[in-house]
């Protein structure tokens, strides 16, 4: 049995649904002028990182020091990339040649022949620090001929 409806309102139906007179390119054009302000805003306040040497040779703001021709290597300053954390470090002298055909240098460490490791690098000329006691940090490398093959990213003499 249905039951009569007795208002004498009549049903509220839902409102129509609104749609947006906005043209879509009016979108478009806030987005082109979003990335042109934050081009334009950036030439004016650019952000800079600088990098100092302390009076001890120590670098500040974790810069490496740029190799300039015509200037000393000094002791103590790092050479090369610090931006990047290198797992790998070994501490000795700076020989040309590499080990049995592998690398460019090969680092003589103390322990004898079996201990030395063959260096590349495309961050620091090693021909720089040859002769040099140094301390060179990289990555280790897969090496076919040499015990060790290791890519400097870094390098500081040490004395």
């Amino acid at each position: 049995m249905d039951i009569p409806n007795l208002s004498p309102n009549k049903p509220v139906s839902p409102p129509p649904p609104t749609v947006s007179t906005t043209p879509k390119y009016v979108y478009a054009i806030i987005v082109v002028l979003a990335i042109v302000a934050g081009f334009w805003i950036s030439r004016f306040w650019p952000s800079q990182t600088t990098s100092t040497v302390d009076a001890d040779t120590s670098l500040v703001d974790n810069q490496a020091a740029k190799i300039v021709e015509g200037e000393e290597i000094k002791v103590g300053v790092v050479y090369g990339n610090l931006s990047k954390t290198f797992a790998d470090s070994a501490v000795g002298v700076i020989k040309s040649g590499g080990v049995n055909g592998e690398g460019t240098h090969t680092l003589e460490r103390p322990g004898g022949v079996t201990q030395n490791a063959a260096l590349t690098s495309s961050v620091v000329d090693l021909d720089l620090f040859v002769g040099k006691q140094v301390e060179v940090k990289g990555e280790t490398n897969k090496s076919n001929k040499a015990a060790w093959l290791m890519d400097v990213g870094s390098i500081k003499i040490t004395e």
